[in-house]
């Protein structure tokens, strides 16, 4: 703690008290933007007090006691212990966790002495299932919408099973997964989620509708995270472009963006405490009043930094910013390296955006690029695949020409990921490339570029992406799995040999149009059978136009029925 800025410290007398945990290391949680929120949020509630902790680092094979950042004390001495999950990959750490804190893992087999098991983050609100046996109660939807709720009604010393089925009842967003049956077919797949206590059948999804009043930026500033010292601020919530492989345009539909002058008084907030402000949205880009907002540098002494910018919406005040914030790497994103592809997933944009973007970041003296792609996507053939090598080589063309004129040539880094289908997405019902075919496809790039000067290439692990499809795809069986690979260390390979469940039956087989998925208990607002059409028109290649995020416009994905005019 010596070197962060910004802890917070109550009293835990008379206090309800919370350890919150990051299921992954203290330089990965604290650079996650939610987590802090919550942490602060959960603080700001004056008769709860919240404390951080993190997955012990190794020693010897053996994790250590899991104690909290502030007090030094361990988790299970709390009264809630409560999970922030953002990825799939982190899933198998809060088993590990647990048993290091002493917890019996099925939350059946806990007795009321023992912290109440909490979880919340993206992950649970696109599928909780795998994670179900061990998680006494989720919390879905957006940490704002839901807090202060579940604060106001928790109560300690009512009987667990019997406070569970209040707050189920009395909490919209409150997910008990204790009193949910899930029920399956003779050939292994889902028929149906019975519930067995009076509660709904169906779990609201809670979100902000108006986050004018709520900022969200840094509470702890740290230099031990992937933005060392940066002040983060969220500029807005979703994305209007849709593309169809991505939850974040569709959770959090309709896409919010914060009022300029709360944003620029973020940044003067943040100018107090460090000259680093990172502006973090899943389309930074698309702010109105970005121009502006960059343009309250102090004569350069901000440097600003993105989340995510758009290949079509590189000019004027981002790039200068980029630029005065002595920037030396820029990211774009084209995703496919074929127009074809990029038409099915949606993109937006297209390979003359891709190419002008990089002119346009190396005349602005940044000499380095990223560029995102993703393997694996529906209808992908192999010539999609190759299309990626050939627009890297023409984006170096014209990196090379540019940088010639500049007196100094960079580098170009290739990111390589492996589409995994996601809840609530059009390629839900989508099956995953098998790991060889994968890996196949890795090569092809890797091959092609191999004597491209100043081109990098860099892959995620196919098999990893193996099990973030598992966890994202499952149902509540797949616990069975992450508790074989917990007791098995880790040794997927091994797991999944001896699983009696066959993983591939979740990763590699394509859903049909009517079967039921494990998440469809949680009620996103969005119409699954808008969903199905985005899905059929990606498989024609056919685009859609973006979200217009006003209720009195649009009404197709079902999540802004009956908002218009209100």
């Amino acid at each position: 703690m010596s070197a962060e800025r910004g802890a917070i410290r109550k009293s835990p007398a008379g206090r309800i008290r919370v350890a919150l945990v990051y299921p992954n290391t203290y330089h990965v949680g604290m650079s996650n933007l939610g987590f802090q929120t919550v942490y602060r949020l959960i603080n700001d509630i004056d008769h709860a007090v919240c404390e951080r902790a993190f997955l012990p680092e190794q020693d010897g094979g053996k994790a250590g006691r899991v104690l909290t950042v502030e007090s030094r004390m361990p988790i299970e001495d709390f009264d809630i212990i409560a999970f922030s999950i953002s990825y799939e990959n982190d899933a198998p750490a809060v088993l590990s966790i647990l048993e290091t804190a002493g917890l019996p893992l099925p939350a059946s087999r806990r007795t009321a002495a023992l912290p109440l098991v909490l979880a919340g983050g993206v992950l649970c609100f696109l599928n909780p299932e795998p994670l179900a046996p061990f998680v006494d109660g989720f919390l879905l939807g957006e940490a704002e919408a839901l807090l202060t709720d579940f604060f106001r009604a928790f109560d300690p010393s009512i009987e667990r099973e019997k406070h569970l089925r209040q707050l189920a009842v009395a909490i919209p967003g409150f997910y008990a997964p204790s009193f949910y049956q899930p029920h399956y077919l003779p050939d292994g797949r889902l028929e149906t989620i019975e519930t067995i206590a009076d509660v709904p059948a169906l779990i609201q999804r809670r979100m902000v509708s108006d986050l004018s009043g709520l900022p969200t930026a840094s509470t702890i500033l740290t230099p031990d995270t992937t933005f060392d010292d940066t002040y983060l601020i969220e500029v807005s919530r979703g994305c209007p472009h849709g593309c169809r492989f991505c939850s974040a345009g569709y959770i959090y539909r309709p896409p919010r963006y914060r009022p300029l002058d709360l944003l620029i008084k973020q940044v003067e907030k943040g100018c107090a405490l460090t000259d680093r402000i990172g502006l973090v949205g899943a389309a930074v880009s698309d702010l109105p009043g970005i121009e502006k907002l960059c343009g309250t540098d102090r004569n350069g002494e901000i440097r600003f930094s993105f989340s995510s910018l758009r290949a079509d919406a590189l000019d004027g005040a981002l790039v200068a910013a980029l630029k005065n914030s002595q920037v030396k790497t820029a990211t774009i994103a084209p995703d496919a390296g074929s127009e074809r592809m990029r038409r099915v997933v949606n993109k937006g944009i297209t390979e003359d955006h891709v190419i002008a973007a990089a002119d346009i970041l190396v005349n602005a003296g940044i000499p380095n690029l990223k560029v995102y792609f993703m393997i694996g996507l529906p209808t992908e053939t192999e010539e999609d695949v190759n299309a990626i090598v050939e627009l890297v080589k023409r984006i170096k063309h014209r990196f090379l020409k540019t940088s010639r004129g500049k007196g100094h040539i960079g580098t170009i880094t290739v990111s390589l990921s492996s589409f995994v289908p996601k809840a609530f997405t059009p390629f839900q019902w989508v099956a995953m490339d098998e790991v060889a075919t994968l890996k196949q496809k890795i090569k092809i790039v890797k091959t092609g570029l191999k004597k491209t000067a100043n081109v990098r290439v860099h892959a995620d692990v196919p098999r990893w992406a193996y099990l973030q499809g598992i966890i994202a795809r499952g149902d509540r069986r797949v616990a069975d799995i992450l508790l074989l690979g917990h007791r098995n260390r880790g040794n997927w390979p091994q797991t999944f040999k001896s699983s009696p469940l066959n993983p591939h039956f979740y990763v590699h087989r394509e859903r049909d149009a009517d079967e039921p998925f494990p998440w469809d208990i949680i009620d996103s607002g969005i119409d699954k059978a808008f969903l199905w059409k985005e899905y059929q028109r990606a498989l024609v290649g056919r685009t859609s136009a973006p979200c217009p995020a006003d209720p009195s416009r649009c009404s197709l994905c079902g999540v802004c029925k009956g908002k218009a005019g209100s």
